[in-house]
C-alpha cells in the first residue's frame, strides 16, 4: 500500500512517503515560511523521486493535532481534499501519539508526550507502544507543573517539543527527558502507526472529520470572550 503521510502540527512540520515497511522518502518542511507555501511542493517531490502521482496513493495519513492552529487545519485539509474525490482511506492520529512513536519507546514503557502550546501551557498524552497503540491518557492542555503533579515522574518517560525553560522543569522532577531529536511529529512516525494500529487511527467519513484541536483557538476565545 503506498501511504503519504503529513504532520503541519509545529513549525518543523514534514511529509513521507511509505510503502508496506519501508519510507520511501521523507522530507522537514522549511521553517522559513508557512506550510502552506512549501507541503504541496515536497509532497510533489516526493512523488516524482520515487515515480509516482498522486492518483498513485493508497491511503493518507495526517497528524490529527494538536499544535499549531495553522498548521493542523492545512494538513487536515490537505488530507481531505487528496482522500475525498476517489474515496482513498484516511486515517489519522494525534500528533502526541507520533512523537511518542518516534521516541522509539520499549513495548512497556509508559510515555508522555509533550507539545509546547504556548500561554504557559503544554499539550500532553500518554501511550504506551507495543504491538499496538494504547492511549493511557487523552490528550488534554494545561500547566507543565499541573502535568507532572499528576503522574509519577518515575513510572513515565518524557518527550516532545519543548523548550529549554520547560525541558529543565522536567529534569529537576526526577523523571527521564529524551533528548530534542527522540520524539518528534514526524511524517514517518504516522506510518510506523499505520502499521502498528490501523484502526486506533481509521476515519470512517473523511469529508465530515476534524482534527484534534484540544483547546479553543485565540480568535474563538476572543469570541468568547466577547
Amino acid at each position: 500500500m503506498l501511504i503519504l503521510a503529513l504532520d503541519t502540527s509545529t513549525l518543523q512540520g514534514s511529509v513521507a512517503l511509505g510503502q508496506g515497511d519501508a519510507v520511501l522518502g521523507e522530507s522537514t518542511l522549511s521553517i522559513s515560511a508557512t506550510h502552506s507555501e512549501t507541503v504541496l511542493p515536497a509532497i510533489d517531490r516526493l512523488l516524482k523521486q520515487a515515480g509516482r502521482s498522486a492518483s498513485d496513493l493508497e491511503a493518507v495519513v495526517v497528524g490529527s493535532g494538536p499544535g499549531s492552529f495553522t498548521g493542523v487545519r492545512i494538513a487536515a485539509a490537505l488530507a481531505r481534499g487528496l482522500c475525498f474525490p476517489g474515496g482513498t482511506p484516511l486515517f489519522a492520529y494525534s500528533s502526541l501519539a507520533a512523537i511518542a512513536m518516534d521516541s522509539d519507546p520499549d513495548p512497556d514503557e509508559a510515555v508522555c508526550a509533550l507539545l509546547d502550546a504556548r500561554r504557559d501551557q503544554v499539550y500532553a498524552a500518554g501511550y504506551r507502544i507495543g504491538s499496538g497503540l494504547e492511549e493511557l491518557f487523552a490528550p488534554v492542555a494545561g500547566s507543565l507543573d499541573e502535568i507532572l503533579s499528576g503522574l509519577d515522574p518515575k513510572a513515565w518517560t518524557f518527550t516532545g517539543v519543548l523548550p529549554e525553560p520547560l525541558r529543565e522543569t522536567i529534569r529537576r522532577s526526577g523523571a527521564r527527558l529524551l533528548p530534542p531529536d527522540r520524539g518528534r511529529p514526524r511524517a514517518s512516525a504516522l506510518l510506523r502507526l499505520v502499521r502498528s494500529a490501523p484502526e486506533a487511527g481509521r476515519v470512517k467519513d473523511p469529508a465530515r472529520w476534524e482534527p484534534g484541536y484540544v483547546r479553543a483557538s485565540s480568535a474563538e476565545r476572543r469570541v468568547g470572550d466577547a
